[in-house]
């Protein structure tokens, strides 16, 4: 089992440049994570679903430098300079340093742009942390060619969750495990793991996104997870989280579709009943959140076709669907459901296997 040590590269070489390319999705958890230790580490582990549609794309050009006392980078977003997004990016590198001693060694220019529309609601930060950790990982198997596949991908996924928890779960994989599970081998705080015993139910699945509201939300997610540290349900909520992920473990290994709806839209309620039940307290839900979730139970009871939602950390609603009955879902969606997101305005991706070099 890989531990913290095992990451901080200690044996490599040095380039005059380099440039890389990666493409890394979004995902959507399962089993949510909420709540969080030092150092990025989950309260509980999570399970998740990797996207394909929905993905950054970010550019490293790496030029050595003369001096080697700070960290030096230009970003842009979309071609543009993004200053305001550069004290993260500086966060970053000062979280990683310890495991990637080589990055004051370079200059780097960060070119990134998003799939997804900008302020669409859809989280950016775990597809934008992941494609920079691929890109940084490039750079250091380019300077230490030793290193193996396994490690390179592990590695990405440590550093991604510094730089945003969720991100670990968008590097490598369909379904994607973090954090310590006694069911799950291999399964760590530190990194994603990659849960392969995927029933073909459960193969080529759907998530449309339907954007109810796409401006920013009311309280950061760093702020949400802090509030669970006093929180009078979290022990409670963290145990039930493992208990559900042995639950899905089985379903998505079984097929039984029914079954994993019960969880994913416990899971999703639940998700927001601890921000409702924090102090102090908030909503993220929206009314037509709260209309669409009733259309979709009242669609599935009346049809027997097996949608079902989740929900992130906002308002907005994943409408979850096996590919055999996406005609008749998105025609659902078309007719009841489109009314209640903001300017009309969806987007359907489905299960992508994570991180791609371009």
């Amino acid at each position: 089992m890989l531990t913290e040590k095992d990451f901080i590269a200690t044996s490599y070489n040095s380039i005059e440049s380099a440039s890389f390319e990666w493409s890394a999705p979004s995902n959507i958890a399962l089993v949510k994570y909420w709540g969080k230790k030092e150092n990025q580490i989950p309260a509980n582990p999570s399970i998740s679903f990797t996207l394909n549609n929905c993905k950054t794309i970010t550019k490293l050009d790496v030029v050595k430098k003369l001096e080697n006392n700070s960290f030096s980078f230009d970003l842009l977003f979309e071609g543009k300079p993004k200053e305001d997004f550069k004290p993260k990016i500086q966060k970053f590198f000062e979280r990683i340093e310890k495991y990637c001693p080589f990055l004051k060694d370079y200059h780097f220019k960060i070119d990134t742009q998003n799939t997804f529309p900008h302020s669409s609601g859809i989280a950016s930060s775990a597809s934008g942390m992941a494609a920079l950790a691929m890109n940084i990982m490039s750079l250091e198997k380019t300077i230490n060619p030793a290193i193996s596949d396994d490690y390179f991908y592990s590695k990405a996924s440590f550093l991604a969750r510094l730089g945003s928890g969720s991100a670990c779960r968008s590097i490598k994989g369909e379904v994607v495990v973090w954090g310590n599970h006694v069911q799950i081998n291999g399964s760590s705080d530190l990194f994603g793991v990659e849960f392969s015993e995927i029933h073909s139910n459960f193969k080529n699945y759907q998530d449309t996104i339907l954007l109810v509201d796409k401006g920013e939300k009311q309280v950061s997610s760093t702020v949400g997870h802090d509030l669970m540290h006093n929180h009078p349900y979290a022990e409670r909520r963290f145990a039930q989280a493992h208990e559900n992920l042995s639950q899905i473990k089985a379903i998505l290994s079984s097929g039984n579709v029914a079954e994993f709806i019960k969880i994913v839209e416990s899971e999703a309620l639940t998700l927001h009943a601890m921000m409702m039940t924090s102090m102090p307290y908030f909503i993220l839900m929206k009314p037509n959140t709260l209309e669409i979730i009733n259309k979709i139970w009242k669609f599935r009871n009346g049809t027997q076709i097996p949608v079902c939602f989740t929900l992130d950390a906002g308002a907005n609603v994943h409408v979850l669907y096996p590919e055999s009955v996406k005609e008749n879902v998105l025609q659902f969606i078309q007719d009841e459901l489109v009314g209640y997101c903001q300017n009309g305005q969806y987007i359907c991706d489905e299960i992508g296997n994570g991180a791609k070099s371009n």
